[in-house]
């Protein structure tokens, strides 16, 4: 395989070494050598396939590189990844969901000593990514096998559109019985999977995956995605410095966790939008602290919901397969995390926004069906 020494010498002066001027260095050696570009690139995939044999995946990388670069970067690593694809082994759904999520666009057009210096500013990002825990350890979730869902089923097809009027109606009390419907309908089409599971074991095992949870109001969204899971049969762990949590939990809960998450947080910020202007409008300036306050409320008070409407579609017949399954679930999480801490919630010190955002989650008209049996 050829090298080049112009990219053998600049990644040596920007991104083995430190100082004011390694960056430049290196961005003008690159810059001077047009026949450099290939060899270049072909390094960028070379470091976008390290950091999958790292546990990365492609929604993680896009995720640390628009936290901690720019938007060019984000087209520039999007690139690097699509180009990589086509060499790289089968993943499965979830991974092939990722890639088709990249952004689209491609990089914008600049001079070349600005194009070199962004690309070496992102293959030091690159460069540093630490380990993170694999999520392949299920066969179902790595090779897309049979029992592992192809297709949206009907039933997740009408959860999302619950979700969408959710999100789209300006009524809070509807939006949250539209969510309270969904979650609802979520908890059934799981107990359902555990009865199919039980009466015709399969080689389903449960899978992981993460999920933003970006700032501002990390932890308080952090408390809300763990309620979503916990209500969903899943566990979640949350990564503060890198921005996510992995959920861990069987392949349909874990895509009514993705789908009722994000709609709530939609929901919240909605909600919690409005109340402020409320609070403002009568003088109140403490808005950082309210909000915080506001999101930590609803998410206490969300989970305490969403496990009722999980907990009245469970008949006592039915609490050995959920067992079997929520055992199965700690031992995957156990293995992926023989240790974990916990952290105490900081920034709720806002009655106010506590009581606001208890009041947004109480409204939620909860409905109880008949077990099933």
């Amino acid at each position: 395989m050829s090298t080049s020494p112009t990219v053998d010498r600049a990644f040596e002066a920007a991104l083995y070494a430190t100082g004011e001027t390694a960056l430049d260095t290196g961005a003008s050696l690159l810059a001077s050598d047009p026949a450099a570009d290939a060899e270049l690139a072909r390094r960028g995939e070379e470091f976008v396939a390290a950091s999958w044999r790292r546990g990365w995946q492609p929604a993680d990388v896009v995720r640390i590189v628009r936290s901690e670069l720019e938007d060019v970067h984000v087209l520039l690593v999007a690139a690097l990844i699509r180009a990589q694809a086509p060499g790289d082994r089968p993943r499965g759904r979830r991974w092939s969901a990722q890639l088709a999520e990249l952004p689209a666009d491609t990089p914008p057009r600049t001079d070349r000593f600005s194009h070199a210096t962004a690309v070496l500013e992102l293959y030091r990002l690159l460069l540093r990514l630490p380990a993170l825990e694999s999520l392949d350890e299920a066969a179902g979730e790595a090779t897309g096998g049979a029992s592992g869902p192809k297709t949206e089923s009907r039933m997740l097809t009408r959860i999302r559109a619950l979700l969408a009027k959710a999100e789209a109606t300006g009524f809070p009390e509807e939006a949250e019985a539209l969510s309270a419907k969904a979650q609802e309908l979520m908890a059934r089409h799981s107990v359902d999977e555990a009865l199919l599971a039980a009466r015709a074991p399969s080689t389903d095992t449960p899978g992981a995956c993460r999920i933003g949870v970006e700032p501002p109001y990390e932890q308080a969204k952090a408390v809300l995605l763990d309620a979503v899971a916990s209500a969903n049969h899943c566990r979640a762990v949350w990564n503060e410095p890198l921005g996510f949590s992995t959920v861990v939990g069987f392949e349909t809960d874990l895509e009514a966790v993705e789908l009722l998450y994000t709609s709530l947080l939609v929901q919240a910020t909605t909600a919690m939008t409005k109340a402020e202007a409320a609070q403002r409008a009568g003088g109140r300036k403490r808005t950082k602290t309210f909000r915080q306050s506001f999101l930590a409320a609803y998410a206490h008070r969300i989970g305490t919901r969403l496990g009722e409407v999980a907990q009245a579609q469970v008949s006592d017949d039915l609490l050995p397969v959920l067992a079997s399954r929520d055992v199965a679930v700690t031992g995957r999480l156990d293995r992926m995390f023989p240790e974990t801490t916990t952290t105490r919630l900081r920034g709720v010190r806002d009655a106010a926004g506590w009581t606001e955002g208890a009041q947004a989650a109480d409204r939620a008209q909860v409905g109880h069906r008949p077990p099933l049996r």
